[in-house]
């Protein structure tokens, strides 16, 4: 297992708690969905660090509902590994261009 550290971009949103990481991966547009996947993290205690549990890795709404607009993970959260934790492509999801 690699130990090398990674950054990403978190947002937050006005008193909304949890902070907000939309994230793709090698896995994206094969084993989940093509537009990338959302994760809610708790925000930073004292140390500045959060724990990122990739097990909770969810679909966003538009995977479900074409009529739905989400937001696209920038690319700095576009990661070259593949996350195989989290929420994967199920029947019922439609599909997103691989470019998004």
């Amino acid at each position: 297992m690699s130990t090398e550290a990674t950054s990403v971009t978190l947002y937050r949103s006005g008193a909304v708690e949890e902070l907000f990481l939309p994230f793709r991966d090698a896995t994206s547009g094969r084993a989940t969905y093509g537009a990338g996947r959302y994760l809610d993290v708790e925000r930073p205690a004292g140390d500045g660090l959060v724990f990122v549990d990739l097990n909770r890795a969810y679909n966003p709404n538009c995977a479900y509902n074409p009529a739905w607009s989400c937001p696209i993970p920038p690319g700095e959260n576009r990661l070259p590994v593949s996350i195989r934790a989290g929420e994967r492509t199920t029947a019922g999801v439609h599909e997103a261009d691989e470019d998004s």
